[in-house]
């Protein structure tokens, strides 16, 4: 269905958000720990900035969406020049809280959980005939624990391929539960994303569309 927001003025966030992301990849591309390591964590950007790009003008969306996806960028970059279980940030709240790992690779599962819950929330309004309710708030979930299983199937085979080289990209630190965990913040993230963003998602999508969403 034709959507609203093709006509709507031009907002500066989309190309702010790219230079944002694209700064976020040039500066982590400098030395990181482990090159292979690096690619492979910020692969998911350089798939979806250029389709994002390409369809700016057909389908543009939120601001709100656009800000988001650019945290997340910052998020995957900076745990690829570190590694995940290397993030400095990580290391202090490890010991700060007295932790038993680098928590930072929760919150890069928390995030794979959180933003993309707002953009299949996006989708699932404005390019299908759902509306806002139940439905949607457990379609939502269940496609941000699609993907977050899918990025640890993606982990597994890489495991299963390269063997001790995927150690860096895999960051379990020892935690035989990894896997679980991962899906479990992306889990939290996906529904926090939702209780505490929809309303000002929906003004969003409003400003975009010029009308709320049903």
């Amino acid at each position: 269905m034709p959507d609203p927001a093709r006509g709507a003025p031009r907002s500066r966030i989309p190309t702010v958000a790219l230079l944002v992301t694209v700064a976020g990849l040039a500066v982590t591309a400098i030395r990181p720990f482990d090159g292979p390591t690096w690619w492979l964590e910020v692969a998911p950007i350089l798939i979806a900035a250029p389709i994002l790009v390409a369809t700016r003008r057909r389908f543009p969306w939120t601001g709100l969406l656009y800000g988001l996806l650019a945290l997340h960028a910052v998020i995957l970059c900076v745990g690829g020049h570190y590694t995940y279980a290397r993030v400095p940030i990580g290391d202090w709240a490890r010991d700060a809280f007295h932790l038993a790992r680098n928590p930072y690779d929760r919150l890069g599962h928390f995030a794979q959980g959180f933003i993309p819950a707002i953009a299949f929330r996006e989708m699932l309004l404005r390019a299908t005939p759902l509306r806002k309710g139940k439905a949607v708030f457990f379609l939502v979930v269940a496609c941000c624990l699609a993907v977050s299983a899918s990025y640890e199937l993606i982990e597994w085979l890489t495991a299963v391929t390269v063997g001790d080289a995927s150690l860096e990209f895999l960051g379990v630190q020892g935690d035989v539960w990894d896997a679980q965990w991962d899906m479990l913040f992306a889990l939290i993230g996906a529904i926090v994303a939702q209780l505490l963003l929809r309303r000002v998602h929906d003004r969003s999508i409003a400003r975009l569309t010029g009308k709320p969403p049903a």
